[in-house]
């Protein structure tokens, strides 16, 4: 294998390169990227650049110096627009045509928008600081979609003295990922800092001065942000004999077809920790799927399957929130410490008969470690949270 494609420059695909190198692979590693930028971190977006705390030059996944030893061939600002996987070819933007002996698809994933103009979104740097420039005391901002990049970026607009109305379609914001006792009580922390939170409203387009409402009302503003989710980048893909489902479709060792993996936010690949497939829209599986990938595909004959335990974190007033597992199709959710009200707490997941996650509120890292291995264990839900409580002394 002399040339490895990899199609994403973001977190998933740089890990992927640098992989290959820590590997030993000393041959061709051309990383295309749509944006002009060399890697960057995208959490921060929401959080630190959004709330000015940060400049972009603290943005960058790697110093230029470190980039430049890899030997990469970048090919940045440019996307791919399609795939001929018998010819083993990708076809770019610009018209050129990459031969591959591998490639690693990470190119991620795009906000979903609304109809009508005039909205912002949050994915890239760009957007990140078009929105920032807006916002501050005596400005009102409408946020569609109360999720946690919806619900961070209120935070840090009511922190800046935006007037803040979030609305949401659901009746309680994030109850489908969380829990609805966990989502009321993150919603609460909204309230109280003077968001004027909306439940059960659909929006149906953004309008001349805010969003009209599915019932015709119109929501004023000076700036809409619209957060409802995003779809992964997979239309280049078309045509090309690769399935395309929610995703790039992998199997456990996050292989597509034939010397093709896939991975980040655009991989929907099957998880044998849980037994279900997923596709993760975050940071840190980004970056060790970039890794599994790339290993991988450079060792077939030693292949082993991808099997992490996902996690996620939100900052949002000053709620520190993390996640460990797989929390979306949960059967149960049930407080295993702390307590609502304070809003320091620690939630358990159950899934059929096992432990599939927890979350945490205002807890140190250090209580959240043993149910970590807890869920990494499978263990039968009853077992598993009486060796947790045992271990911590959690009544």
């Amino acid at each position: 294998m002399r040339t490895v494609l990899v199609v994403g420059a973001s977190a998933a695909g740089l890990a992927a390169a640098e992989a290959l190198r820590r590997e030993g692979y000393d041959g061709t590693i051309t990383l295309v990227g749509d944006e002009p930028r060399a890697p960057y971190d995208r959490p921060p977006l929401s959080k630190q650049i959004l709330s000015a705390r940060w400049e972009p030059d603290r943005l960058p996944l790697r110093p230029a110096a470190d980039l430049d030893a890899l030997g990469l061939d970048l090919r940045l600002g440019i996307a791919a627009t399609g795939l001929e996987l018998s010819g083993r070819t990708v076809h770019l933007a610009d018209g050129t045509r990459l031969p591959y002996d591998g490639l690693i698809v990470a190119t991620g994933v795009r906000p979903r928008r609304l109809p009508g103009e005039g909205a912002h979104v949050l994915r890239t740097l760009d957007d990140a600081l078009a929105l920032r420039d807006r916002l501050g005391p005596g400005r009102r901002l409408v946020i569609v979609g109360a999720g946690f990049l919806g619900a961070e970026a209120a935070a840090v607009a009511r922190g800046l003295g935006t007037e803040v109305t979030l609305l949401e379609p659901a009746p309680v914001p994030l109850a489908h990922a969380v829990g609805e006792e966990v989502g009321r009580v993150l919603s609460g922390a909204h309230l109280d800092h003077g968001v004027d939170l909306r439940t059960g409203v659909t929006v149906s387009e953004v309008a001349g001065g805010g969003v009209r409402l599915d019932d015709g009302e119109v929501v004023e503003a000076d700036e809409v942000l619209v957060a409802v989710g995003s779809l992964p980048n997979t239309e280049w893909l078309a045509g090309s004999g690769l399935t395309v489902r929610d995703g790039l479709v992998c199997d456990e060792y996050c292989a597509a077809a034939p010397d093709v993996y896939g991975a980040g936010d655009v991989a929907h690949w099957h998880n044998p920790l849980f037994g279900v497939a997923m596709r993760v829209e975050h940071r840190t599986n980004a970056a060790e799927q970039g890794v599994a990938a790339a290993r991988n595909l450079l060792r077939p004959e030693a292949r082993k399957p991808f099997a992490p335990m996902p996690y996620f974190w939100s900052d949002q007033y000053d709620m520190k929130i993390q996640a460990f597992g797989h929390l979306r199709g949960h059967d149960e959710v049930a407080l295993v410490e702390g307590d609502f009200d304070d809003r320091r707490f620690m939630v358990g997941y159950r899934t059929g008969d096992r432990l599939a996650g927890v979350l945490a509120v205002g807890m140190p890292p250090r209580a959240i470690r043993p149910w970590r291995a807890a869920i990494a264990s499978r263990a039968p839900w009853d077992e598993a949270l009486r060796a947790v409580t045992r271990s911590t002394g959690v009544a």
